[in-house]
């Protein structure tokens, strides 16, 4: 597994009052196989943050770094999961879904839809292979991204609110089923969430941005062991350790 370097990053872009800066120096690491959790109000820069190291946007300042290499823009080496369920192919089932990026490869079909159905199962919907998003709940459909994000085996999976618009039952059923899934793939994960509670229950460290414009403000390492229990004293100690830090953010 490869970490990611985040150094002295900024990001500008063009608005209609001028040159707005969404990020500042930014720097931070997250370590090989580390789930680390970005939180922050509104506005902090998460989302540009998480679409710089997943390529998408070059930063303006800084350098981004994975395995050691700088990204230079999208890359295999990054598996990417959005809240968005539309992010599905509608005319792929589930299985065709998770062979895309295997495709991309240039993976015989064989090979393909064997690894397609080993990573389904790793999220429990093997028996769904044949059926198209439609005909899935929006979990589901989550389930499947992330099926297809780790199927081709990339060095970290980047994640932006995946489950923020789920039901709560249906969301912490799939936080329950993320952890599962990690603890079995050790892969390095950067995970962007306005949820605190998930944040603590999720991650291996959580950094808190600030706002005006996005900084790293807090560092936080979550302790606690596995699997962790959202109504005990360490769990809502550490979730009041966060929110106190986006307090001081205003």
């Amino acid at each position: 597994m490869r970490g990611i370097e985040i150094v002295k990053v900024g990001y500008d872009y063009a608005a209609a009052a001028g040159v707005v800066t969404a990020l500042r120096e930014v720097s931070f690491d997250v370590g090989a196989s580390e789930f680390l959790c970005l939180v922050g109000r509104s506005g902090c820069g998460k989302t540009t943050l998480l679409n710089l190291v997943a390529g998408f946007l070059p930063p303006t300042r800084g350098e981004i770094r994975i395995g050691g290499e700088t990204v230079k823009g999208q890359g295999l080496d990054r598996g990417v999961v959005f809240q968005d369920f539309a992010q599905l192919f509608p005319w792929r089932t589930a299985q065709r879904n998770v062979e895309f990026g295997l495709e991309m490869r240039g993976v015989g079909a064989a090979e393909r839809a064997e690894t397609a159905r080993r990573f389904l199962r790793l999220v429990d919907l093997e028996r769904f292979a044949r059926a198209y998003p439609h005909e899935l709940s929006g979990g589901m459909q989550q389930r499947v991204a992330i099926a297809r994000a780790l199927a081709y085996n990339p060095a970290v999976l980047l994640m932006d609110e995946p489950f923020a618009a789920l039901d709560a039952l249906t969301r912490d059923e799939m936080q329950r089923l993320l952890v599962d899934v990690w603890a079995q793939t050790r892969k390095t994960v950067l995970y962007v969430t306005h949820n605190v509670a998930e944040a603590v229950y999720l991650a291996d460290r959580v950094i808190v941005l600030s706002p005006h414009p996005g900084t790293v403000i807090a560092d936080v390492c979550i302790t606690l062991p596995r699997p962790r229990d959202p109504l005990s004293v360490a769990f809502l100690d550490c979730q009041r350790a966060i929110v106190g830090h986006l307090g001081a953010a205003r």
